[in-house]
């Protein structure tokens, strides 16, 4: 016998929550949406679009939020009241200990909850080829796979709740430490008379190839655009919470917490609201020396 469609609530329609629940619509899932930002449900019409996240829960089986962090993501999965059960599917990145904190207050009115938090950026999240790293049961998991499915070209099971939002914290800490040492490299051989995309070509061909030399440097960097869709103060906020991490876990990262305190201090210098690959303008500015054409 065939499972019934659920009905499926979506909750924050930023640059990632908006591709992520037009992927849903495509698919021709029953689907409501709600947003802080009336502007952002226009795309999804008025009868999918509600004023509250209430109203837009109402009725259904499956609530997914895409939101700041976890604060915001507990304030506003409860002030949606949930009905028992509902599968709440949190896919913002946040710290663990809110998303278990969330688990607990939700448990008690018999909502289950997930952490499903993505890595792979706005192109990924329009093609639905995202990498979702989750943590929580087992059965809640395969509940959610099949609308997850839309969305993610891999799911990782990656332990209980809050082991999600722990995952992608590591990813991003990985990701930045690997961003400013590529453009710290870039910057050296800059100086030295080396071409920008000459490096990036060597690089990418040679054993220094990362995600920042394949991914970001030509289309967000050497090109001046800096709009990678994935703000700077956000990787701050995953930094924080890695390093949160490394202290609870008594682990000793130094190299870490030098990453933690230039993405801060780049955070501070930057105009508010910039695009985290403009760290490499903010070097820029601090060397005196452009890598851009």
């Amino acid at each position: 016998m065939t499972e019934p469609t659920p009905r499926i609530a979506f909750i924050g329609l930023g640059q990632m929550g908006s591709r992520m629940a037009g992927r849903l619509a495509e698919a021709g899932l029953q689907l409501t949406v709600h947003d802080a930002d009336a502007r952002a449900m226009e795309p999804f019409g008025a009868e999918r679009s509600h004023p509250s996240p209430k109203a837009a829960v109402a009725g259904c089986d499956m609530l997914l939020t895409m939101l700041p962090n976890g604060r915001v993501s507990q304030e506003v999965v409860l002030a949606a009241d949930p009905a028992p059960g509902v599968l709440v599917v949190e896919m913002s990145s946040s710290d663990p200990a809110d998303t278990r904190a969330l688990g607990a207050s939700l448990a008690e009115r018999r909502v289950a909850l997930i952490d499903a938090p993505v890595s792979g950026g706005i192109k990924r999240a329009a093609t639905g080829e995202l990498a979702i790293m989750a943590g929580g049961e087992v059965h809640d998991l395969e509940r959610a796979r099949p609308v997850l499915d839309h969305l993610g070209r891999r799911i990782f099971h990656c332990g209980p709740l809050g082991a999600g939002g722990a995952m992608k914290a590591l990813n991003n800490l990985l990701s930045a430490a690997g961003f400013a040492a590529t453009i710290e490299v870039l910057q050296i051989g800059r100086r030295f008379g080396l071409e920008p995309g000459l490096m990036l070509d060597v690089l990418n061909n040679s054993t220094g190839r990362n995600n920042t030399t394949e991914v970001k440097i030509a289309p967000f960097v050497l090109s001046g655009r800096f709009d990678s869709g994935f703000a700077l103060d956000l990787m701050v906020k995953d930094l924080t919470t890695a390093l949160a991490l490394a202290d609870r876990t008594v682990t000793d990262v130094p190299l870490s917490q030098l990453a933690l305190e230039l993405w801060r201090e780049a955070g501070g210098d930057l105009e508010h609201g910039v695009d985290h690959t403009a760290l490499a303008r903010w070097y820029e500015t601090r060397t005196g020396t452009q890598l851009r054409s």
